[in-house]
């Protein structure tokens, strides 16, 4: 024992590590050292030996107290299931099962179905994948809600052999590669890996008189139209998910989804920031002068707003609860309007006379921002 790591310091863990932890730091050292990203270095070779059999002791209830009572780790038989020269024996990893099937299957490029692992000489199942569309909506639409209906182009099984892909009257039959298995198993190092067959591609079975509507596939393209309920308050960008929308799955396995991306109308009048809405509103040097009432546009129709006396360009002016519907329906955002005092591009002779008179009159009139605009002006450059 005197010439071996202790096992805790191998993965570089604490004694009191938790099996997560254990795994967590095996996993990283063994994609590390794994032999088949080290061909030919004994060293890496050894240290993949180490933290394997440092692992797999930790990660056993008995062993782990054996080991951190007595410092036995079996590797002599002193311990239950007693390890030969640092190695396993019989093939039975226990915990480490599903780390080394990860490691080889990023190690490998392989990956895992989401239908799950083939079982008694069936096809594996696998899912159908997920597609991704658009719609467009009106700004009142997204705002208020509303049902839209779509055609989309997805993987539907095939209607003649209901997605065995075989010929009717047929089936599939065994591969006789992998003889059902799905997989070959090859020898790399002191393992022996198994990987997807690759004449049946992992399904363990394969199609002699394949179907002649879906040409053995299993399923075919379908045009479908949906219908598509869009919440109140969505915003362009965002994603709605129809579960269960997308390609159908083969042999069983479930569909994908469909994502629907919204398209949002650009408005006349109306802008959004998050649920509020903006608009501005032109008003004349009289009105904003002297004050007045006007009527503004909202989503809701049409709504009085008192202009105050001496209202300023660029003011901003909130209607409460006039703006878009909170998703999930709690509340309403404000519709803020900001005010655009305009400026006459063409005078009449009438306005001209006009004009002129007001200006004479500002000369005697106290403007508090224009007058404290030009002595600040005065006074910088005395």
């Amino acid at each position: 024992m005197s010439t071996k790591r202790d096992f805790y310091e191998v993965l570089g863990i604490a004694r009191g590590a938790s099996k997560d932890e254990i795994k967590k730091a095996y996993r990283k050292l063994a994609m590390q050292h794994h032999p088949d990203k080290n061909q030919g270095n004994k060293e890496s070779e050894a240290l993949f030996k180490e933290a394997s059999h440092a692992a797999d002791v930790l990660l056993d209830d008995n062993k782990r107290r054996i080991y951190d009572q007595t410092g036995n780790d079996g590797s002599q038989g002193g311990g239950p299931g007693g390890f030969g020269g640092g190695g396993f024996q019989g093939g039975d990893f226990g915990d480490l099962g599903d780390i080394f099937g990860d490691i080889f299957g990023d190690i490998l490029g392989g990956q895992r179905g989401r239908g799950g692992r083939r079982s008694g000489g069936r096809a594996r199942a696998q899912a159908g994948d997920d597609l991704q569309t658009e719609i467009m909506a009106t700004f009142e639409e997204a705002a208020f809600g509303c049902e839209k209906e779509l055609h989309i182009n997805r993987s539907a099984v095939c209607e003649t052999c209901h997605g065995s892909g075989a010929k009717k009257g047929s089936g599939p039959v065994t591969c006789d590669m992998c003889q059902g298995h799905g997989e070959v198993r090859r020898q790399q190092g002191f393992f022996t890996i198994a990987q997807p067959c690759p004449k049946c591609h992992g399904q363990g079975q394969m199609i002699k008189d394949p179907c002649e509507t879906c040409s053995g596939r299993g399923r075919n393209k379908k045009r479908e139209k949906l219908s598509v309920k869009v919440p109140a308050g969505i915003d362009e960008g965002q994603r709605l998910k129809l579960s269960g929308q997308g390609d159908s799955g083969l042999h069983g396995g479930p569909a994908g989804d469909l994502y629907v991306l919204l398209r949002m109308e650009k408005h006349e009048f109306f802008k959004r920031d998050e649920y509020d809405v903006l608009c501005e509103v032109p008003i004349s040097f009289s009105q904003a002068a002297m004050g007045t009432d006007i009527e503004v546009p909202t989503l809701g129709g049409r709504v009085s707003m008192k202009i105050p006396e001496g209202t300023q360009s660029g003011q901003k002016m909130k209607l409460r609860n006039k703006g878009i519907t909170k998703l999930g329906g709690y509340g309403f955002g404000d519709q803020i309007i900001t005010i655009h005092v305009e400026t006459p591009s063409k005078l009449t002779k009438e306005q001209r006379e006009l004009f002129a008179r007001l200006s004479e009159l500002e000369q005697t009139t106290s403007n508090p921002m224009t007058k404290g605009f030009f002595d600040r002006v005065k006074e910088l450059f005395q």
